[in-house]
């Protein structure tokens, strides 16, 4: 961010955060570094990827059932090779790979636990829509030299750090260590992310609301109401525009910064939800709670949901606190009613 001159790097901005919160570790701040380093390789592709043969299916389908995107494996190693080798980190997990990755025994492992969904979106690489990733950070659990699934397998209250980086029109990095939420922009011209959104607050109120309205005969009728009155109105909910890129990065910052709700309910074809609550919710979660917004599954928070498989699926109802409370009583009391 400009201030007449005055340009703020990410590293300068993380230093006087560590000044101003003196329990932040110049560990963590040195694994953010390292994500935005995976931020600028894998920014450089995305820009190229129609002039490197990377772009297309790869072949393979990924644990979640996912067609993967050759991008897809790019961004998977590029994430993991930026944090594995430094000794911050001692064990990773994705969405691409079935079991969590510890750090080799011949290096040093260290007491972070990175969680990551290397591209999210990444059915829309070929065609040129923003796309994504999403990282969630926290404290190991185990011993020095037992990293495994258990730590991995943390509630989402306990996350240390969250955040995700959008390639958009520009690239930018959004992240929080739970002392508020703030953007950073890639400026390619230098190589350096600068501040260009400090402190991000959410409207309590939302413009958008965001879903895949295809899915309309597969929802329950108390999801049909709410996507109902967020398209017409009821009471005191006033209509919103329908705006669903298919992207959840792209449609998560556009109601981050501008207000709005984004739902992935359950469905008959997904009853347990969609999107992963380790890698995709619960750090969107972090982000969005730290500005202001809510998370919820329908019923409870995102943060308060205890994972019991790596790549557990939920419902997700995220955004601006108001909507997403309207959300919450409706589809929380047509549950009251079903444990009746």
């Amino acid at each position: 961010m400009v201030h007449g001159s005055e340009v703020i790097t990410i590293e300068r901005f993380i230093m006087e955060q560590e000044r101003l919160y003196p329990e932040a570790t110049g560990e963590l701040s040195n694994l953010l570094y390292d994500m935005c380093l995976a931020a600028k390789i894998i920014s450089r592709h995305v820009r190229r990827a129609g002039l490197s043969d990377i772009l297309g299916a790869a072949e393979a389908v990924n644990v979640s059932g996912d067609l993967q995107q050759k991008l897809d494996l790019f961004a998977n190693e590029t994430v993991r090779n930026s944090v594995q080798y430094t000794g911050r980190v001692c064990i990773t997990a994705s969405e691409e790979d079935e079991r969590p990755v510890p750090v080799p025994e011949s290096r040093s492992a260290g007491k972070y636990v990175v969680l990551y969904d290397p591209l999210d979106g990444s059915t829309n690489i070929d065609v040129n829509v923003s796309i994504g990733t999403i990282f969630s950070i926290h404290k190991r659990l185990s011993k020095k030299n037992g990293a495994g699934l258990a730590d991995c397998l943390q509630v989402g209250k306990k996350q240390v750090a969250a955040g995700y980086i959008l390639y958009g029109s520009s690239t930018m990095l959004v992240y929080t260590t739970g002392q508020g939420v703030h953007g950073f922009t890639l400026d390619p011209t230098i190589g350096e992310f600068l501040l260009s959104h400090p402190d991000i607050r959410t409207p309590p109120v939302g413009k958008y609301y965001s879903v895949n309205e295809s899915n309309w005969n597969r929802w329950s009728p108390p999801v049909q109401r709410v996507v109902a009155a967020f398209k017409n109105g009821e009471g005191k909910v006033q209509p919103k525009n329908a705006r669903y890129i298919g992207s959840l990065v792209a449609d998560f910052h556009r109601n981050l910064i501008s207000g709005g709700i984004f739902l992935y309910p359950a469905a008959s074809n997904y009853p347990q939800g969609k999107l992963r609550l380790l890698y995709e919710a619960a750090p969107l979660a972090m982000v969005v709670e730290q500005a202001g917004g809510r998370a919820t599954d329908g019923c409870r928070p995102i943060l308060d949901l205890v994972p019991t498989d790596l790549h557990q699926r939920t419902p997700l109802v995220i955004g601006s606190k108001d909507d997403v409370a309207f959300a919450a009583r409706v589809l929380g009391a047509e549950a009251a009613v079903a444990v009746k």
